[in-house]
């Protein structure tokens, strides 16, 4: 069972596996020698003419072989792990750089949940595969020949009856093969949804105890892994079965090739010692063999896991684009555009919007109206429109990711905190920053008194920040944005599910910043764009609206019925929390 693209895409693996097989087959040979002379030794004994020099020959002769063997089994586990180690370096960064080529539109190929699991355990079996599966394979075919050659000599029938025996155990093997596809096709099928019901349930955990629905989820993830347990049952037994067979006929061929010696020596055809030989090494003819079978679950698992990461690696690359932004002075035009995640479901409808060097522009509207849309367009997490987008004097479907983001911040109200230390995560920002770069910024977000008290910029944080407070990992967000120092910065919903003061803290940054960059802020609240050079008000993914603040109230059509609808419910809250 060996699958040629696996090879060919593992050149220094494949160089491996075979500089392992050559170290079995001199293992084997050593083998050959130490049956060899311990049976010179015996007949010489049975024979009564044994004499001290055979004695001394024959324990050199072992001394050498078992040194040898012993190296050639050390060097072939190094080979072993070199392989596995080439194997895994190999497959994980060609998937990386695969996800690197597609950036988001990979999620609509494969679940993250599956990414994961191949990229673990899909990579550690084919680790198995190249390490163990294929240096057994080919020096099973080789072992049974060399044999042939070095026993013909002895008694050509039982040699001859060894030889024929050995394909049983790979024909029983391609037998078991037609049946184990399917059966682990289905295993990798029902492990990759378990695994990702048990990512989303995980994530979700809050929620669902919230609406108490954690007991219903509880039974459907107890259905799966049972359906689970039954399909990894069924592969054991399968797995057990064939083990059985290879046994049968392992043990059975080793015993019919030394009757048949043994009958040879009977009637006068072998002698003593080459019977002895025949017996002793016909286990060598199978083993090899049976060993092979042994591994052959792990084979197809990784074939199954290779089939799934090749779907992957083939997956359509993104078109590498060449447009590059010149300078800061960056403008954003957006003409006509429509667009929809679905064909037949569009989001956005006819879009014109402007934002030019040096403005603060928002856009408003209602949750749904496609704001957030548009934002995603323009950096390039949504692909697909139609109509124009040019950022910069380059349409944005041309343009190269690198350059737009060397130029455009894009800020969202779901911050990735990594685990580490504050400063790593300020680090990211940009090159050569000081801790001195770091604190003034922590300082503008209001940040700094508490991250000096917790240990300054070597406080640990945990996975996502969790030992941050929502404002806090917001804040932190910003400053890192601060940091990089880019020409525009587009804010989606940065103050979105905050505290007051965090809200209060990065409006205020916002503002400040505006004075000397390009922004483009997308919001529901609409006090907060008051003073914004343009607004744009989406409805139902159309622009209805565009203007200054005060452009858009002596209209007094949406923007001013939302804004003081705003208005009313701030000051109803607020007098609730004054009262």
């Amino acid at each position: 069972m060996i699958d040629k693209r696996l090879m060919n895409e593992m050149p220094e693996a494949k160089r491996f596996v075979f500089y392992q097989v050559a170290m079995q087959w001199i293992g084997m040979l050593c083998n050959v020698v130490l049956v060899f002379a311990l049976t010179y030794l015996f007949v010489n004994v049975a024979q009564r003419t044994l004499q001290m020099q055979h004695i001394w020959i024959v324990s050199v002769v072992v001394a050498f072989a078992i040194l040898v063997r012993f190296y050639v089994q050390g060097k072939a586990s190094d080979f072993s792990h070199a392989a596995s180690c080439d194997v895994k370096n190999h497959l994980r960064t060609r998937i990386y750089t695969k996800l690197l080529e597609m950036k988001n539109s990979y999620s609509s190929h494969v679940a993250t949940s599956e990414l994961v699991q191949l990229s673990v355990e899909g990579v550690d079996q084919l680790e198995i595969y190249f390490g163990r599966y294929l240096p057994q394979f080919f020096y099973s075919m080789l072992a049974p020949i060399t044999l042939f050659i070095i026993l013909v000599w002895m008694d050509v029938y039982s040699s001859l009856v060894l030889l024929i025996c050995v394909p049983l155990i790979p024909m029983s093997i391609i037998a078991i093969q037609k049946f184990a596809k399917k059966l682990l096709s289905k295993y990798w099928g029902r492990y990759a949804s378990l695994s990702d019901s048990f990512l989303e349930n995980l994530q979700g955990l809050t929620t669902l105890k919230i609406y108490q629905a954690d007991a219903y989820k509880h039974e459907e993830m107890n259905k799966e892994a049972e359906e689970f347990r039954r399909i990894t049952m069924k592969v054991l037994t399968m797995q057990l079965n064939s083990v059985s067979v290879m046994d049968i006929v392992a043990y059975g061929g080793a015993a019919i090739g030394s009757i048949v010696a043994i009958q040879g020596y009977l009637d006068g055809r072998v002698s003593l010692y080459g019977v002895i030989c025949i017996v002793l090494l016909s286990s060598e003819f199978f083993i090899p063999l049976r060993l092979l079978g042994s591994f052959f679950h792990i084979a197809m698992n990784g074939i199954a896991a290779s089939g799934k990461i090749f779907r992957l690696l083939d997956l359509p690359a993104v078109e590498k684009k060449e447009g590059k932004i010149q300078d800061d002075m960056i403008d954003v035009v957006v003409s006509n555009v429509n667009f929809g995640y679905e064909e037949d479901r569009q989001i956005l409808h006819g879009i014109n919007l402007n934002v030019k060097h040096g403005q603060f522009v928002s856009i408003v509207g209602e949750s749904g109206s496609g704001k957030s849309t548009i934002a995603k367009l323009i950096v390039g997490l949504a692909q697909g429109y139609k109509g124009s987008i040019c950022v910069g004097n380059q349409e944005r479907n041309q343009l190269d990711d690198s350059s737009f983001y060397e130029h455009v911040m894009y800020v969202t109200h779901k911050p990735m905190i990594f685990k580490g230390s504050i400063r790593e995560n300020l680090a990211i920002a940009k090159d050569n920053l000081s801790d001195t770069d770091m604190l003034e910024a922590l300082k503008k977000v209001q940040l700094y008194d508490f991250i000096i008290e917790q240990g300054g910029l070597d406080m640990q944080l945990v996975e996502s920040g969790n030992n941050l407070s929502g404002g806090q990992k917001q804040r932190l967000s910003m400053a890192r944005a601060l940091l990089a120092d880019r020409a525009m910065y587009i804010f989606d919903e940065a103050t979105s599910n905050i505290d007051m003061e965090s809200e209060d803290a990065i409006l205020s940054l916002i503002h400040e910043m505006a004075k000397t960059k390009t922004i483009l802020m997308i919001t529901h609240r609409l006090s907060t764009v008051v003073h914004s050079d343009c607004i744009y008000v989406l409805e139902h993914g159309s622009c209805k609206e565009s203007g200054t603040h005060e452009e858009l109230i002596q209209l007094n059509q949406t923007y001013a019925l939302m804004f003081k609808k705003q208005q009313e419910l701030e000051a109803f809250y607020g007098g609730e929390q004054h009262a």
